[in-house]
């Protein structure tokens, strides 16, 4: 009775979490194509700033940051220097700082050399899909996260090479609303993460301060500021939330 018992238990883990993964690859999926429209975007105006198909495709491999790679082509073809884009791309990129810190408790037992590949793939989408994937498990799923990650970082170099090739065939994204549809994805999966007075703070703060920070100082320099002071925030409140010990 107890084998048959510890039997069952394992055979309900083994399909709880084959369909936590299902769910996971289905929505990986729905990002890709969410984020198809800025691969597009991001793979004309590299090929406008002068960039070869190779050297497109090679950054969103090597570098695989979208908005990094955005206000770096829009920096090369400007003509700016080389310190000046990896300032501007080191800040833009400064979120991957907190992604880790947030990670690292799920995946802080892995090898240093896996951990390192882990962080070349953590993407907006990977985090987010990821630690929604982990949460609701209970615990880390290292093929959970790679099945997120590849399917992120295999649909962005894609669309960057058909961006480049065929971009010039959609002259105004904006029109078929395409400059919205991956930001509104991105903003559904952070409502579904905030579960508590702690996450609720920081996305409550991290809008406002881009909103009033992009009508004050400009939208680039604000992302970055409430990116940055808005999980501070919630930090914050979470240890005021501590009992008292």
């Amino acid at each position: 009775m107890i084998e048959h018992g510890a039997s069952s238990a394992a055979g309900s883990s083994n399909e709880d979490i084959g369909s936590a993964r299902r769910d996971l690859v289905l929505a990986s999926v729905g990002f890709a194509a969410s984020g198809l429209g800025f691969g597009l975007v991001y793979g004309l105006a590299a090929r406008e700033a002068g960039f070869s198909l190779i050297e497109a495709t090679s950054m969103s491999v090597f570098v695989l940051a979208g908005a990094a790679q955005f206000a770096a082509v829009g920096l090369i073809a400007d003509g700016a220097g080389w310190p000046s884009i990896v300032l501007l791309t080191a800040l833009l990129n400064a979120r991957h700082l907190l992604y880790s810190a947030a990670m690292a408790p799920w995946l802080g037992g892995r090898a240093r050399l896996e951990r390192a590949a882990m962080a070349h793939v953590l993407t907006d989408e990977t985090f987010a899909l990821s630690l929604a994937h982990f949460q609701r498990l209970g615990r880390a799923d290292v093929l959970g996260y790679w099945l997120a990650a590849g399917i992120d970082c295999l649909s962005w170099p894609i669309a960057t090479a058909v961006g480049v090739l065929g971009g010039q065939l959609i002259p105004d994204p904006a029109q078929f609303g395409l400059d919205v549809v991956f930001p509104a994805a991105i903003g559904g999966l952070a409502v579904k993460l905030a579960t508590g007075r702690p996450e609720v703070a920081a996305a409550v703060a991290g809008a406002a301060l881009a909103m009033v920070g992009g009508i004050v100082v400009g939208p680039a320099i604000s992302i970055v500021v409430g990116g940055l002071l808005a999980p501070m925030i919630g930090l914050l409140i979470e240890g005021k939330g501590e009992p008292s010990r």
